[in-house]
């Protein structure tokens, strides 16, 4: 409990002061005290609450902030972005429009003593002119206080006191981030709660026999079953995955984000699951905070054979394939089930055979690789999900999407045909993927 306390309070401390900064530039810097400025500052604080909001909310089972929660979490990410970039163009506008002003102000005229209008007077080595305009001064009398609070004339403004070309600036800048952010956001939302994108992929493995060539695997991840998605998202991607007529299906982690109470009956299509050498499921991180023992006795009766650290062997008419799974990585540590445990999965089977590794997130290559591991299927990364949170994902991860290699390991990995927080994919489709293993 102190844990999600300290979650929350970390999670509104940073929107808060996100909010803040938006609240400037979208808010203060482009409008003016009065009604407008204080509906704006409303909003900013109404929207600031709304996202640790969400977040305890939907675990508490109030899914109606699941919508406009997450969506404004997204809005506000690429807000953020956009006007953090802008910043710099906005200040080098603000400098050479300043530098223009300065060079377009004309001469300061210096008032002398009253004369009669249109002579000139000399003081030593100053000349003073006078016009009927001018009032009486006295040469070094200070202003009033009146005096030096009016504002510069208008052919008199200075690069510091031109309050309307700021706003105008200031505005252009807002307008343009609330349009290509709502444009994103928008876009984004369509994709992830569009159909998955079918590919297929070809991986060639040394030890795979001829007489196997061809085997394919249909892998998906990250379908996260809950607030947003139900039985219809499940549906759909059970009858894409049967449409490939698969050897195996592989669903590797990350299936739902409630408990068996509140989402088994959406879970229930993927009974219907068809594959000539069955359908294999590994746990995800996000099982082990929605109940992981109640998960693998739902999945295992629905049909789905729950690959706990252990490995199999696929007979074939053509050969043999092992396949095996480990514990996702977050089970260390939780008490609720067994952590990933490479040695039990891997150890002591026969080198001369390929072996296929179901594994959630892809950082577990770097063990999977001390056991000469052909091939891991993951998920995890979601592709990144939301551009430019790919190039974070890097930082953790060792592949991203698709096909890569670490330490003489092949790893490959799915978008996940799902979506968790912001119902948004931007740059990185869901996906259901047919992995062809060829014989090399």
């Amino acid at each position: 409990m102190l844990a999600v306390l300290g979650f929350v309070a970390t999670l509104a401390l940073i929107t808060g002061l996100i909010h803040l900064y938006l609240w400037k530039r979208l808010v203060k810097d482009t409008t003016r005290p009065g009604r407008w400025r204080r509906i704006g500052t409303v909003t900013a604080v109404v929207l600031a609450l709304l996202v640790p909001a969400t977040m305890m909310g939907t675990r508490a089972g109030m899914y109606w902030l699941a919508w406009p929660g997450y969506v404004w979490l997204a809005l506000m990410f690429y807000l953020l972005v956009l006007l953090v970039v802008l910043e710099v163009p906005m200040l080098v506008t603000r400098l050479v429009l300043r530098r223009r002003t300065a060079v377009a102000a004309p001469e300061p005229v210096l008032v002398g003593p009253a004369s009669t209008p249109g002579t000139a007077t000399t003081t030593g080595t100053t000349t003073m002119t006078t016009t009927a305009a001018d009032g009486p001064a006295t040469p070094g009398t200070p202003p009033t206080a009146d005096e030096a609070s009016e504002p510069p004339a208008a052919g008199a403004i200075g690069p510091d006191h031109d309050p309307g070309r700021r706003l105008l600036l200031a505005r252009g800048a807002a307008i343009f981030a609330g349009l290509t952010a709502a444009g994103l956001v928008g876009s984004g939302v369509r994709t992830a709660m569009g159909p998955p994108r079918l590919d297929r992929v070809q991986i060639p493995l040394a030890k795979l026999p001829r007489s196997m060539d061809g085997l394919r695997i249909a892998t998906v991840s990250d379908i996260h079953i809950g607030p947003l998605r139900g039985r219809l998202h499940t549906e759909r991607i059970v009858a894409a995955i049967n449409r490939l007529d698969a050897d195996l299906v592989a669903v590797v982690g990350d299936l739902v984000d409630g408990t068996v109470a509140e989402l088994g009956e959406a879970a229930a299509p993927l009974r219907d699951l068809r594959a000539r050498h069955g359908s294999y499921f590994v746990t995800g991180n996000h099982e082990y905070y929605s109940g992981v023992e109640e998960w693998v006795a739902e999945v295992d009766r629905l049909g789905l054979r729950v690959l706990q650290n252990e490995r199999l062997e696929i007979a074939t008419r053509n050969g043999v394939l092992d396949l095996a799974g480990v514990n996702d990585v977050s089970a260390a540590g939780t008490g609720v089930a067994a952590p990933a445990d490479y040695a039990a999965a891997l150890a002591d089977r026969d080198p001369s055979r390929p072996v296929v590794l179901l594994a959630h997130q892809p950082v577990a290559a770097f063990e999977a690789a001390k056991y000469d591991v052909d091939l891991q299927l993951s998920g995890h990364t979601h592709g990144g999900q939301i551009v430019p949170f790919n190039l974070l994902v890097r930082l953790e991860q060792p592949v991203v999407s698709g096909l890569g290699e670490v330490d003489g390991t092949k790893v490959y990995v799915t978008n996940g045909a799902g979506f968790w927080g912001p119902p948004v994919r931007v740059g990185a489709e869901p996906q259901i993927t047919l992995v062809e293993l060829r014989s090399a």
